[in-house]
């Protein structure tokens, strides 16, 4: 598919009933069962939108591919995206500098949250690194003024682009590689709560780091105690955050190539204090049952399993995977022992995931004492009327 700009005369997008009503309640997303017409609008272009009836209800972007066919950028008519799409990145960059301490290592724009739909950028250090999302952040003039903007904002030492294959072939966007958009470093270190960590822009997941978990990072270790084990280690962020305040940590991932990062940022941080970490290549929950049943004992477990549930079919599987592990673990915790479990999953509520451990917690019969009930960092903000922008959980408990 071509990146063509949106065409002079702004196409008018139709909406049904349902479709209006779901905007009017605050939401931003508008799907392709309710458009009733489309006027002939192009991949990525910007949209009038209005009711069923021609009502204005605001300005959107358009995708021609995806189930989620408007993404709303204003409830006004918007004469000049490019200068929206200026104002925006400084208004995300601003939002966030009373919100982000003691990090080098933060998300810069949220997409939706940020009023930008289908925009991700992270900042590592002097490495910003993006995700283009949808068909109208990957039009050729979008993309250079983002680029723009956020050299002239932010000056980086490079800018990367990390591609996810799947997204842009169900946007039906051209493949593209992961690569250096603008400079040549693509590696560096980052401080987090006063812990370093490496980066390189082209490994890892996501955007290069769960940037997400942050804050959850530094109120976990003030209760970690005693012997520790982080499941779902990634590259040690737990773990590390823990390290200082635990006789023993052991990291669990089920990938060699994090563990030899978690390892590598764990030498980052000797000079510092020593760090008593062992890291296990294992699958979790092998590892878990075979622990379990072997009596292990700890006194503080992190569970930050990947997303069990990537759609609404999936929840009911997610939530037996979830008690599974939150089962094992409550039985392996020492009594006063700390347990932090979180989901990524957006799918899986709140609610969903309080009541799966307390129906873990019955089956094992322990008791759970809740400390904290967290989401995310602030630097990925929520839009209350948009539940999707809400989707990590993190509990801390204290087990008797």
């Amino acid at each position: 598919m071509p990146n063509q700009p949106a065409p002079a005369t702004v196409p008018i997008v139709k909406v049904s009933p349902r479709g209006a009503a779901r905007l009017k309640s605050g939401h931003v997303w508008v799907y392709r069962s309710d458009i009733v017409s489309s006027d002939s609008a192009l991949p990525g272009s910007v949209i009038r939108v209005t009711d069923h009836r021609g009502k204005p209800l605001g300005t959107a972007l358009y995708s021609s591919s995806s189930q989620i066919a408007i993404r709303m950028i204003s409830s006004e008519t918007i004469a000049d995206f490019t200068a929206l799409l200026g104002q925006r990145i400084a208004n995300a960059i601003a939002y966030r500098q009373p919100l982000v301490r003691d990090t080098e290592g933060y998300r810069v724009v949220f997409s939706e949250a940020d009023f930008l739909p289908g925009l991700i950028v992270d900042r590592y250090n002097d490495i910003l690194s993006l995700q283009i999302l949808t068909q109208a952040m990957d039009i050729d003039s979008v993309r250079l003024t983002v680029l723009a903007e956020l050299t002239a904002r932010l000056r980086p030492a490079s800018i990367m682009e990390r591609v996810d294959p799947r997204v842009r072939e169900l946007e039906t966007l051209p493949a593209r590689a992961s690569g250096l958009l603008q400079g040549e470093k693509s590696s560096t270190t980052f401080a987090m709560n006063g812990i370093q960590f490496r980066y390189d822009a082209l490994e890892g997941q996501k955007t290069g780091a769960f940037l997400d978990q942050r804050e959850n990072y530094s109120a976990s270790a003030q209760y970690a105690k005693g012997d520790a084990l982080d499941v779902f280690c990634y590259q040690g962020g737990f773990a590390l955050h823990l390290a200082p305040r635990c006789a023993h940590v052991t990291g669990i991932d089920s990938s060699r190539a994090a563990l030899e990062v978690a390892e590598q940022n764990a030498a980052l941080n000797r000079d510092e204090s020593p760090l008593e970490i062992e890291w296990i290549e294992a699958n979790a929950f092998d590892l878990l049952k075979d622990y379990s049943s072997s009596s292990r004992r700890y006194d503080t477990i992190v569970l930050d399993p990947p997303a069990f549930a990537k759609s609404k079919r999936d929840l009911d599987a997610a939530l037996r995977g979830y008690k599974e592990l939150n089962l094992r673990a409550l039985k392996m915790l020492r009594p006063g022992g700390i347990l932090i479990s979180c989901s990524c999953s957006y799918h899986v509520s709140q609610t969903n995931f309080l009541e799966m451990l307390a129906d873990a917690a019955l089956d094992a019969r322990r008791t759970l004492r809740l400390i904290e009930v967290r989401g995310q960092a602030k630097d990925h903000p929520v839009l209350l009327n948009v539940p999707e922008t809400a989707y990590l959980k993190c509990i801390i408990a204290h087990v008797s």
